[in-house]
């Protein structure tokens, strides 16, 4: 390909780059296409793009192409993208291994063989580094004056786009935070370890969305909102909630309208994800066979959230430990939720669970580690503030 070829080439890279950063929102996926079409434009084997975590002082990626991590965390000024973010300088380097400020830790996990890198900050409206591009290991030669002016060229029109997106989504995650805590109130109440099960029961009914067929949207809808599916025991008299021994049929009677309040609380909503949560609250009690509650649905007469968020909510239910009960093993729980597909449970949905167990359980597993850290990292700072 001749010089101008090349140069063509990369002005319709550009262009699309441009176009393509402009058209999303979301911050996942903006890193996402940031460092694919980063690694087009450049002709080179792998990108990162980091992004500055002050709070913490640290740095970290979502996205690290060529790897199989996900997610990469660093304290600021550790290797060469750790010095670009506290200085705020660029970095050119023809050998990573003869460079001091490159940490070979991550090429010996992986097996990877860095050789050439460049790096520029990527700084906001403020002129604060917001985080770093970082291109390894050019196709052909080593990087040039002119591949650093790209890549700065690059970082500055996508550095407004980065800054937006990271408010849009600090302002998404308090939302949630919101919607979270408002459910944690219903389920102090009822029972013991309660965000621990919120968070499961919420990461397995998004997998289980997508499994059946719901766009990434709509599963993630699902997620966030299926921690509300209980908001209704708010209204449900301590005696009742907390009662140890067995309701009697008067009892249950009120119990079991905690289904129809939480839809009533949550229907009228401005918020589609609270809309959405008041008819997983109203349904997700009804059963597949329309023996359920409150208004004896049958199959798919009940919303498909809310058969989706039955399976998960009971199938975490089974094997986590409770005061009244031991955890069930995996296969004692799947075989449980087998054997009430077409009464309880919408096969369909049963099916997907079994087929993603594994992922499922991983999932849940995960939730428990971040679960445990939070808990950590709040008694920290409860004894800081002592």
């Amino acid at each position: 390909m001749g010089r101008r070829q090349e140069l063509e080439k990369r002005q319709t890279l550009l262009a699309n780059f441009g176009r393509l950063v402009a058209a999303e929102s979301g911050l996942d996926g903006l890193l996402t296409i940031i460092a694919q079409e980063l690694r087009k434009i450049l002709d080179v084997d792998r990108c990162s793009v980091f992004l500055v975590d002050p709070y913490k002082g640290e740095f970290w990626t979502k996205v690290a192409l060529g790897m199989e991590e996900k997610i990469l965390r660093m304290p600021l000024g550790q290797g060469v993208a750790g010095f670009v973010a506290k200085t705020g300088s660029a970095v050119s380097i023809r050998d990573a291994y003869r460079d001091a400020r490159f940490a070979q830790d991550i090429d010996r996990i992986t097996g990877y063989k860095t050789r050439t890198i460049l790096a520029v900050p990527l700084k906001g409206r403020d002129g604060q580094v917001l985080g770093v591009f970082e291109v390894l290991n050019k196709n052909r030669g080593c990087f040039t004056e002119e591949d650093e002016g790209v890549l700065r060229m690059l970082a500055t029109m996508a550095a407004s786009f980065i800054e937006n997106a990271s408010l849009y989504d600090e302002l998404r995650r308090s939302y949630l935070e919101t919607i979270y805590r408002m459910a944690l109130v219903a389920e102090f109440r009822d029972q013991q370890d309660t965000g621990r099960h919120l968070r499961r029961m919420s990461r397995v009914s998004g997998i289980l969305a997508l499994a059946v067929g719901l766009g990434p949207r709509e599963a993630e809808d699902i997620r966030y909102a299926s921690p509300l599916h209980d908001v209704g025991k708010v209204a449900i008299p301590d005696a009742i909630l907390r009662k140890p021994d067995k309701l009697s049929p008067e009892e249950f009677a009120e119990m079991k309208r905690h289904t129809v309040l939480g839809g009533q609380m949550l229907q009228n909503a401005e918020s589609r994800l609270l809309r959405l949560a008041g008819r997983i609250a109203i349904a997700h009690h009804e059963r597949y066979d329309g023996t359920g509650y409150p208004y004896g649905l049958k199959g798919e007469e009940i919303p498909l959230e809310a058969r989706i968020v039955s399976v998960a909510d009971v199938f975490d239910a089974l094997v986590s430990k409770r005061v009244y009960k031991g955890a069930w093993t995996l296969p004692d729980a799947l075989a449980h939720i087998q054997a009430e597909a077409g009464k309880h449970f919408d096969p369909a949905v049963v099916e997907q669970l079994k087929l993603h167990a594994d992922e499922i359980v991983a999932a849940m597993e995960e939730e428990d580690h971040r679960f445990s850290a939070d808990e950590q990292l709040a008694s920290r700072s409860q004894t800081r503030h002592i």
